[in-house]
């Protein structure tokens, strides 16, 4: 240890070498330190003012006055969403013109509206005059402030543009059901479909062959209709009819994850049926995968056919999970089966047979399904449940009957209709009708200003897709929980 007397004693090298470690610890403890340091002499002073050495915050730099929030919902989309394709086109498209308004902005901020919850253009261009960090995230210069938010025209002209190109944004749409599917696997293996309405505020023309279009009224949207019939506990029947003029959206989604996965937007008189084998088909030719991996194809009443049920086993082998109108006219409960005189069914599928001494009917167990043979396999209920039948040693059905397909395609299915499975599977239908409320809560459909067909399938198609950007983003960054939300913070 030195004393005080001996410090003059160091070596020069040996003092200067000291200082700088000091120097060092003060700069990792304190980055201005070495600032300060070098501002002592006078003439360091006057060769660099203070705002030359002290870092400034930047005028705009609203990430040191606040954090993101409720942004980060957007950064998500705009993150994850595969657009570059379609923004390369449009801006090839528009070459060497004026961009004063840049394409890559105008289209983010559009994401931004849909995100957001906007029902209109003016509310979106609102938020973007008064929300500087929104304008940053989108691209738009900063410098220029509120004169940066384009005028209304501009994005009545840039959707118009983006109708052209409704094949590329299709595209968008169907990749981001490839990226979800590579991060499920499972996903596609559960399908369920059904139809919404998207009621309209405009009216339609008088007489289309008379009136040109102005925008003002919808050309493209009719009327549509919708019955609803059930029965009470009591044993009364009721009935529901539905009237709205405006469009359908045909929507098929996994009923475990609750994301889209094929859509079409007609109008409000389309059939559900027609639509159903129209998007079939074309998942087939457009996503193979997902109908490769599928396993159950659920949907309610407005899709029972025996034409698309014979598809989805015979082509695709796919389970219809699909549950059935009673077309039975004659007032009939049930019908005997082929070749069998003591077993009955009646129009849901569910098996009887009757006892041949007490004549008491009972339900058979359903035992399976034989794919090779494409049968159905049940059981005699006596001997699946353990009790005691009068007339078993007379049954000839006391083994099992086996029933095939061919029997009635439409009522006999793969998946019995009768069996605890069914029920479970369709259980699952409801998925579809919470993406259709999301739609409408969250999206903005149940209130909207749209008008023609062209810009109502570019909206849904711009909400799918926004839906399924957030989901992979929310994937990717270990969010899972908040898989279907739009709205909860990231």
């Amino acid at each position: 240890m030195l004393s005080s007397s001996s410090f003059y004693k160091i070596d020069p090298k040996e003092r200067k070498q000291k200082k700088i470690r000091e120097m060092t610890r003060n700069k990792q403890e304190n980055p201005l330190f070495l600032v300060n340091t070098f501002l002592t002499t006078k003439k360091n002073q006057r060769r660099f003012p203070l705002w030359l050495l002290y870092p400034q915050k930047q005028l705009f730099g609203w990430q040191e006055v606040e954090e993101l929030g409720d942004l980060q919902r957007l950064l998500l989309v705009l993150n994850y969403l595969p657009d570059e394709e379609l923004i390369e086109k449009l801006e090839k498209e528009r070459g060497k013109g004026r961009d004063d308004y840049p394409i890559r902005a105008v289209w983010n901020s559009i994401l931004a509206g849909v995100v957001y919850q906007h029902l209109s253009i003016e509310s979106l261009r609102c938020e973007l005059r008064r929300n500087a960090q929104l304008r940053e995230i989108c691209g738009f210069d900063l410098w220029l402030g509120e004169r940066a938010v384009p005028p209304a025209y501009v994005y009545t002209r840039f959707c118009r543009k983006l109708m052209c190109w409704q094949e590329e944004v299709n595209k968008i749409f169907f990749r981001l059901v490839e990226e979800v599917k590579t991060l499920l696997p499972d996903f596609g293996r559960v399908l369920a479909i059904d139809s919404k309405a998207i009621s309209s505020l405009a009216r339609g023309p008088k007489d289309n062959t008379t009136q040109k279009s102005d925008g003002r009224w919808d050309s493209d949207a009719d009327f549509g209709k919708k019955e609803y019939r059930g029965q009470k506990k009591n044993g009364a029947w009721w009935e529901k009819v539905i009237f709205w003029f405006g469009y359908k959206l045909h929507l098929v989604v996994d009923a475990v994850y609750e994301l889209p996965v094929n859509f079409s937007v007609t109008r409000a008189s389309a059939s559900d049926i027609k639509e159903g084998h129209k998007l079939v088909d074309r998942m087939s030719e457009q996503q193979p995968e997902i109908m490769d991996g599928c396993e159950f194809f659920i949907g309610d009443k407005g899709y029972d056919d025996t034409k698309l049920i014979v598809k989805l086993w015979d082509k695709h082998q796919i389970k219809p999970v699909i549950d059935i109108r009673n077309s039975w006219r004659d007032g009939e409960e049930t019908r005997l089966l082929a070749g069998k005189k003591t077993i009955v069914y009646d129009y849901r599928g569910t098996v009887y047979c009757y006892c041949p001494k007490t004549n008491k009917r009972l339900e058979m167990a359903f035992g399976g399904f034989e794919k090779d043979r494409e049968t159905l396999k049940y059981r005699c209920p006596a001997k699946h449940y353990g009790f005691e039948c009068k007339g078993m040693d007379e049954c000839r059905s006391s083994g099992g009957i086996r029933i095939p397909l061919a029997e009635n395609r439409r009522i006999f299915t793969p998946l019995a209709r009768s069996s605890y499975k069914s029920a479970m599977y369709y259980r699952k239908r409801t998925a579809v009708e919470r993406v259709n409320s999301r739609l409408d809560e969250a999206y903005g459909f149940e209130k909207h200003f749209i008008r023609g067909k062209q810009k109502m399938e570019l909206r849904c198609t711009l909400a799918l897709m926004t839906m399924l950007a957030m989901a992979s983003g929310r994937i990717r960054e270990k969010q899972g929980i908040n898989l279907r939300s739009l709205v909860a913070a990231v």
